[in-house]
C-alpha cells in the first residue's frame, strides 16, 4: 500500500526529525488493505443485453426495423414501359405482428403444435395511379399487404417480446428458451452463423503458382464483384471475370484517366524500389502503344466477354460499376478508385519486398460473420425485385390488351402475386437459397434446431460454421489461431472432417450489425482527415502521414494517427458515436482502419487507466443493487467493446493483479474464453486438451431437460432424464446460461478401483440398487403423425370404425370406437394406431349405395418399436393443418432404464458403456456404509490426464459434507471463481475425511477391508443418447432385394450383416474355405444354374423336356446344374447385354 503525500508531510528541513517525530495517519495504515474488485457480476448484465443469442435477435430486428426500409426506399417505384404515367410508388414499409391471417394472432406454441409457420404481414402503404377507360386516378392505399415475413422468436416482432415468466408461462413458452429461431410448417429452424471473408476489404495473399495477389470482394447495394490484381512474372495484371483475359494494371490506369506514368508512380510511392518493380507494367504498357485514355478505353472495349457485348456493356461502364463496385464514381470521376487502385499495388508490392507484409485469411480480422438478418435481407430484396418486375410485366400486359372489361389497378395486381411468401418460407424450409440477380445458389443455409439438451440448443445458436470444403485435408483453416482468442471458443470443435473449421463463439463475443457511416465520415474530417480528392501523389505517402480508411473505403490521410485514434475512442467511450465503432492503428501499413460495418466480432473490457481499473467497488454495488445496468456502464466509459483488430492496439491484463503501467484494459473474467458448452467442465485447465473437445461434443448429446414446456411440445424425438440433478461441482457459466436449472446429469458416488474384470477399456460397474432407485433412467418420446387428406381430385382418406373381433382384431385393440388410439394405451411393436382407408373415387359413378370394396385401399398407421418393448401412448392431438386438412399426432412414451452397453459419460470426456450390473450385496462399501453407484477403471486417469475429474471429485465430496456448491471455473483460482484443492482437502480433513479423497473399504463378497485406499466421492455423470436398444441388430433370415436376392441392407428395413472385402480376406488368409462359401453364397443369394460345358454360357431347366437346354448349341445333352451367387448370375448376363461374353469353364471333380 503507498503512503499518499498528505499522509506523511515532509519538508525540505526534516532531514533531522526523528521517526517518532513524522506525522503518520495511524488509522489509515491500520486499515485493511483493499480487495481485488470482483467484477463477475457485469457478466450475468452483460448477458441481458448482449451475447449467446442476441447477435442474432440484433441482426434480424436491424433488418425488421431498417434493413427492410432501405430495400424498399431503393426499388420504391414500378413504371410501366407502355405508359409511363401509370406507376406505383411505395411510401413505406412494415412488419405487423404475427397472425395467422391479417387479423387472427397467433403464438409460437400454437404453430409448434398444428404445423404452421410463426409469420407476420408485411404492411406497405402504396400510391398508384390507376386507369379506367382513357381516364387516370391518383389513389393511395394504406396497410397494403405484399407478403409474410416469417418471425424470429423473441426478436421485437414475437409476442414474446419483453414479457416475463408468469406471460410466457401462460404463452406456453419456456423462460430459458433463447429465442433466435423461426418456426416454419412447426418446425423450429435457425440460419446458422456463416464465416466469410470480409467484405470490401484489400486482402494480400499468393495464389498457388506462388505470384503475389490483392484480392478484394465488393459488395454494394446493387452489385457483387470480385478484383483480384496479381503479378506474373514481374508484371502486374488486373483479373476480373468481366473481361476475357488479364489486363495490364497500366492499361486499366489510363483508361481511368490517370495517363502520366509519372503520376501513378508518385501515388504508389516515389522510393526507388517501388518504381522499378513497376517498371516491366509501364514498358508492357507502351509495348501494345497505349498512351492515352481513348486507346486504354478501346483496347479494354476489345478484351470484354462476348455475352456482356451483346448486352452493350463497354469498358467503360465495366470500370465505373462492376471494377472495385465498393469505391463509388461520382459524375465519372475515376480519381478514387485511381487511389485505391495504387494502395492495392503499394500493398502488393511491399509483400513482394517482405513476404511477412501478406495477409493471414485465417486471421479473424480479415473474416466477417453473416447472421440471419443479412441473409434475410439479402434474399427479401432479389424476392422484392421479383415481385416490381412482375407487377411491372402485369402492367404492360394489361395496357397491350386490346379490350379490357375492368379497370387497371395496380394494387390488385401487387396483391394477387405471392412470391415474397412463398420465396421466404421455401428457403427457411428447405435451406436451398437462390439469390438471382447475383446468380448465386446455396444449400444448407438453415438447419433444423437440434432439441436433443438445453445446452446442445444453446450451443447450436453460437456455431460458426465456415464456407470450406470440409473433405479438403489442410492445416490452416483448422488450426487454433492467435486472434480467436476470447473471440472463438478454443475447445468446442467436432472431432473428423469438420475439425478446427466449424467453430463456437466464446460466452461474451457478440457480433455487430451495420451502422450508418455518413456522421462518421463527417467527424473524421472535423477530427482532422484531409480529402484525398485535395492531395497530390506526392503527398499521399509522406513519411508522417497515415492513410485512413473506413469499412474498406479511403476516406483520406492525418498527420497525426494516434492523436486521432484517442480522439475517437474518447468520443467512442462518452456514447457520441456508436459503441462498436472500432479505430485501429496499423504501424506496418501505415493505416487507421475505423470499422462500423456489421459481422465482426467484438467483446467487452474494462478500461484501465494509468495502472488503475476504471470500475470500482461502489460502481459493483450500484449494479448488484440494479441502479445501473451495463448500458450504463458503457455510457459511463468504464467498459467498452473491442474487435480483434483494435485489440492489437490494446495491452490487456488477465486478473486485476497482473495490471502495469502500460496495460489498457482488463478481462472481466478469464473463464469468458469458453463458449457455453466448455463452459459445463469444472477445472478444464487441468485437464489434457482434446477431453475437453470431446466434452464438447459429448455434452450435447447428454439427456436432460430441454425446456420447462417440453411435457407440452409434440417432437419427433425427445429424450428425458427421469430425474436430472444440478452438479455439485459447478461454474459461473452454468449458472449464467442456465444448466442449474436444466440439468442433464446426475452426481454419482463413484469408486475409482477394478472390479470384476467387466470394467476394462472405459466400460463402467453399475450398482443394480442404484438403477432400482431412479439412477440413469430416461424416458423417450417419439412422435408418429398422419393426416387425412381431402383431395378434390377424388382420392380423400377415412377413418373406420375398430373390428373387435375376427383375424387382425387382436392389433387394434388400443382403438377408441372413432378408429383412433386411445391416451394412456400400453402398445406393442405392430399395433394399429390409426384404422385409415383411403377411398379412390375417380372413375366409379356417384350413387347412394355403399362402395366396393376395391375403392378402399387400407392405409393402417403401425407402430414399429423394438421387438419385446411395450411403451405407453402418451398423447394424441388432433389439429387442421394450413390446407385445412386433419393432422393426427401420437405421441409414445417409452420408460427405459440403463442396461448393458448404454453410454454413459463425465464431464471429462471419460465416456463409457456399462459392463455389468452387479447387486448392492457383492460391492465394495466404505466405514460410513456408503457404496459406489458407479466403478471406474483407475486405468482411465494416467494417459488421458484429466486431473480437474479427480479434482471435482474431492469438491463434490467437500460439497456433500458441507452442504455448500464448489466451484471449478476456468483460470478462476486467482479470481476466487474456482475452489483450491488446498482449501478442498482442509473442509474433508474438518468433516472426517481423509485429505486426498481417499476411503477405507471393504469387499462386499468377503467383508474382509481391501488392501488399498480406494478413491471415493461423488463426480457429475451424463447419460448420452447412444442406448444399445436402438443399436442392437441381429438376423437369423428376413427380406431380400428384387434385383440381386441378396439380403437388404440397414437396421430400419432388418437387413443381414455384411461380410466385407477386408473380412473375406482375412478368412482367405485363414483358410476357411468352406466358411467363406457358406458365408458368401448359401447364406446369401444361392441359385441353381444351369451351364453348357460346350460353349460356357448359362442355359435353363425345361420343365417341359424335364432336362436342362442351352439356348446357343439348341442341344440339351452338354448342360449341367450348378449353384451359383444370384449375383453373380445377373453380372454375366449384364455384361452379355454390352457384348462381352463370359464363358464358365466346368471341370469335372
Amino acid at each position: 500500500m503507498r503512503l499518499k503525500q498528505e499522509d506523511i508531510f515532509l519538508n525540505n528541513n526534516t532531514n533531522n526529525l526523528y521517526v517518532s517525530e513524522i506525522p503518520v495517519d495511524k488509522q489509515k495504515l491500520a486499515a485493511p488493505i483493499k480487495s481485488v474488485v470482483d467484477k463477475f457480476q457485469v457478466l450475468p448484465e452483460f448477458l441481458k443485453v448482449r451475447g449467446l443469442v442476441k447477435q442474432h435477435l440484433d441482426s434480424f430486428n436491424y433488418f425488421v426495423n431498417t434493413g427492410i426500409k432501405k430495400v424498399v426506399s431503393a426499388n420504391d417505384r414500378i413504371v410501366s414501359h407502355i405508359d409511363p404515367a401509370i406507376y406505383l410508388r411505395f411510401n413505406d414499409v412494415r412488419i405487423g405482428n404475427p397472425s395467422m391471417t391479417t387479423y387472427e394472432k397467433i403464438n409460437p406454441h400454437t404453430c409448434r403444435l398444428a404445423d404452421m409457420t410463426y409469420a407476420a404481414p408485411i404492411f406497405a402503404d402504396i400510391e398508384y395511379m390507376q386507369e379506367s377507360h382513357g381516364q387516370r386516378t391518383r389513389l393511395e392505399k394504406k396497410n397494403v399487404v405484399i407478403g409474410r415475413m416469417p418471425i424470429m422468436l423473441r426478436s421485437c416482432r414475437c409476442v414474446l417480446y419483453g414479457k416475463d415468466e408468469a406471460e410466457l408461462a401462460r404463452l406456453g413458452e419456456c423462460p430459458l428458451d433463447p429465442g433466435g429461431y423461426f418456426i416454419i410448417n412447426g418446425a423450429e429452424k435457425m440460419i446458422p452463423i456463416r464465416e466469410q471473408l470480409a467484405k470490401n476489404r484489400i486482402i494480400i495473399d499468393a495464389d498457388n503458382k506462388g505470384n503475389v495477389t490483392a484480392t478484394v470482394t465488393s459488395i454494394s447495394e446493387t452489385i457483387k464483384s470480385r478484383t483480384v490484381i496479381q503479378m506474373d512474372k514481374e508484371k502486374i495484371y488486373l483479373l476480373l471475370n468481366q473481361f476475357v483475359k488479364k489486363i495490364p494494371i497500366m492499361v486499366v490506369m489510363k483508361a481511368m484517366g490517370m495517363e502520366s506514368d509519372q503520376e501513378v508512380i508518385q501515388m504508389v510511392g516515389a522510393d526507388p524500389c517501388y518504381s522499378a518493380l513497376l517498371l516491366p507494367s509501364i514498358e508492357e504498357c507502351a509495348r501494345i502503344d497505349i498512351y492515352t485514355q481513348e486507346q486504354a478505353l478501346a483496347y479494354l472495349d476489345t478484351k470484354v466477354q462476348y455475352s456482356l457485348k451483346t448486352q452493350e456493356l463497354g469498358a467503360f461502364l465495366i470500370l465505373r460499376d462492376i471494377f472495385l463496385a465498393n469505391v463509388p464514381v461520382r459524375c465519372n470521376n475515376f480519381r478514387p478508385k485511381c487511389l485505391y487502385v495504387a494502395v492495392m499495388l503499394r500493398r502488393m508490392l511491399e509483400a513482394t519486398l517482405n513476404k511477412h507484409a501478406m495477409d493471414d485469411k485465417d486471421y479473424v480480422g480479415n473474416k466477417h460473420l453473416e447472421l440471419s438478418g443479412q441473409l434475410i435481407s439479402l434474399l427479401f430484396e432479389d424476392l422484392f425485385k421479383q415481385t416490381i418486375k412482375k407487377v411491372g410485366e402485369n402492367i404492360d400486359k394489361a395496357l397491350a390488351a386490346i379490350s379490357r372489361s375492368r379497370a387497371l389497378d395496380p394494387s390488385r395486381l401487387l396483391c394477387e402475386l405471392d412470391i415474397i411468401s412463398k420465396g421466404l418460407q421455401w428457403t427457411l424450409s428447405t435451406g436451398n437459397l437462390r439469390i438471382n440477380r447475383f446468380r448465386m445458389q446455396s444449400k444448407g443455409v438453415t438447419q433444423i434446431l437440434g432439441r436433443m439438451s438445453f445446452i446442445g440448443t444453446l450451443g447450436f445458436m453460437t456455431k460458426v460454421s465456415q464456407q470450406f470444403d470440409k473433405s479438403r485435408k489442410v492445416s490452416g483453416p483448422r488450426a487454433l489461431h492467435p486472434s480467436q482468442w476470447g473471440m472463438l471458443c478454443p475447445c468446442d470443435t467436432p472431432e473428423g472432417e469438420g475439425c478446427g473449421l466449424t467453430k463456437n463463439l466464446a460466452l461474451t463475443t457478440h457480433v455487430t450489425t451495420d451502422e450508418d457511416e455518413g456522421p462518421l465520415i463527417s467527424l473524421c474530417y472535423c477530427l482532422g482527415v484531409e480529402d484525398m480528392e485535395l492531395l497530390s501523389g506526392e503527398e499521399l505517402h509522406t513519411p508522417n502521414s497515415f492513410l485512413v480508411m473506413l469499412n474498406g473505403l479511403i476516406l483520406g490521410k492525418h498527420r497525426r494517427p494516434q492523436h486521432f485514434a484517442n480522439a475517437l475512442r474518447k468520443l467512442r467511450r462518452a456514447g457520441k458515436i456508436g459503441e462498436f465503432v472500432s479505430v485501429f492503428v496499423n504501424e506496418k501499413q501505415r493505416c487507421v482502419y475505423i470499422s462500423s460495418d456489421g459481422g465482426r466480432v467484438c467483446r467487452p473490457l474494462v478500461i484501465v487507466d494509468k495502472g488503475i481499473s476504471r470500475i470500482k467497488e461502489h460502481h459493483m454495488k450500484e449494479l448488484l443493487d440494479g441502479v445501473c445496468t451495463f448500458n450504463d456502464f458503457l455510457g459511463d466509459g468504464l467498459v467498452e467493446y473491442l474487435d480483434v483488430n483494435e485489440e492489437n492496439n490494446a495491452l490487456i491484463a488477465l486478473y486485476e493483479g497482473e495490471v502495469t503501467p502500460e496495460t489498457t484494459h482488463i478481462e472481466i473474467e478469464p473463464f469468458t474464453i469458453l463458449g457455453v458448452n466448455a463452459g459445463l467442465i469444472p477445472y478444464p485447465h487441468h485437464n489434457q486438451s482434446p477431453r475437453n473437445t470431446y466434452q464438447c461434443a459429448m455434452g450435447k448429446q447428454a439427456m436432460g431437460n430441454i425446456a420447462y414446456n417440453q411435457l407440452c411440445r409434440m417432437d419427433t424425438l425427445l429424450n428425458i432424464l427421469v430425474y436430472p440433478q444440478r452438479p455439485l461441482v459447478t461454474t459461473r457459466t452454468i449458472e449464467l446460461v442456465g444448466y442449474d436449472k436444466l440439468g442433464a446429469g446426475q452426481n454419482a458416488t463413484v469408486a475409482v478401483m477394478s472390479c470384476s474384470g467387466y470394467d476394462i477399456e472405459d466400460a463402467i460397474v453399475m450398482n443394480k440398487a442404484s438403477l432400482d432407485r431412479g439412477f440413469g433412467r430416461c424416458i423417450v418420446m417419439k412422435k408418429y403423425s398422419n393426416i387425412i387428406q381431402k383431395s378434390r381430385t377424388g382420392a380423400s382418406d377415412s377413418i373406420l370404425r375398430p373390428q373387435r373381433t375376427g383375424p387382425g382384431s387382436e392389433r387394434m385393440q388400443i382403438l377408441d370406437d372413432d378408429g383412433i388410439a386411445a391416451p394412456g394405451e400400453i402398445i406393442r411393436p405392430n399395433d394399429i394406431l390409426l384404422n385409415k382407408v383411403s377411398i379412390h373415387t375417380r372413375g366409379i359413378p356417384i350413387s347412394s349405395e355403399p362402395l366396393l370394396d376395391s375403392a378402399c385401399r387400407p392405409a393402417k398407421q403401425l407402430y414399429k418399436g423394438p421387438e419385446g418393448e411395450s411403451c405407453v401412448l402418451d398423447r394424441v392431438a388432433l389439429s387442421s393443418d394450413q390446407n385445412g386438412n386433419l393432422s393426427i399426432k401420437f405421441l409414445i412414451r417409452h420408460t427405459r432404464r440403463p442396461e448393458l452397453g448404454d453410454k454413459f459419460s463425465s464431464r471429462h470426456g471419460q465416456k463409457g458403456v456399462c459392463g455389468i450390473i452387479i447387486q448392492q450385496e457383492d460391492l465394495p462399501f466404505s466405514e460410513r456404509g456408503i457404496c459406489p453407484d458407479l466403478i471406474m477403471n483407475p486405468h482411465g486417469f494416467p494417459s488421458r490426464m484429466t486431473v480437474g475429474k479427480m479434482i471435482e471429485l474431492l469438491g463434490g465430496k467437500a460439497g456433500v459434507s458441507c452442504g455448500r456448491f464448489h466451484y471449478g471455473s476456468a483460470f478462476g483460482e486467482p479470481s476466487g471463481h474456482s475452489d483450491k484443492v488446498e482449501t478442498i482437502s482442509e473442509t474433508l480433513i474438518k468433516h472426517g475425511f481423509c485429505y486426498n479423497g481417499k476411503d477405507f473399504i471393504y469387499s462386499g463378497i468377503t467383508g474382509f477391508p481391501l488392501q488399498a485406499y480406494i478413491f471415493m466421492g461423488p463426480i457429475y455423470y451424463q447419460k448420452l443418447k447412444h442406448m444399445v436398444l436402438d443399436k442392437m441388430h441381429a438376423r437369423g433370415n428376413g427380406p431380400r432385394v428384387m434385383l440381386t436376392r441378396q439380403p437388404t441392407e440397414g437396421r430400419t428395413r432388418k437387413g443381414g450383416l455384411r461380410l466385407g472385402e477386408m473380412e473375406r480376406d482375412c478368412l482367405i488368409a485363414y483358410g476357411a474355405s468352406m466358411l467363406i462359401y457358406e458365408r458368401m453364397m448359401l447364406s446369401s443369394d444361392p441359385y441353381d444354374v444351369q451351364v453348357c460345358r460346350k460353349c460356357g454360357l448359362i442355359g435353363y431347366y425345361s420343365h417341359k423336356l424335364k432336362i436342362g437346354f442351352c439356348p446357343s448349341c439348341k442341344i440339351g445333352e452338354n448342360v449341367s446344374s450348378m449353384k451359383l451367387p444370384y449375383a453373380c448370375k445377373l453380372l454375366i448376363q449384364e455384361l452379355q447385354s454390352m457384348n462381352i461374353v463370359p464363358r464358365l469353364k466346368l471341370v469335372e471333380p
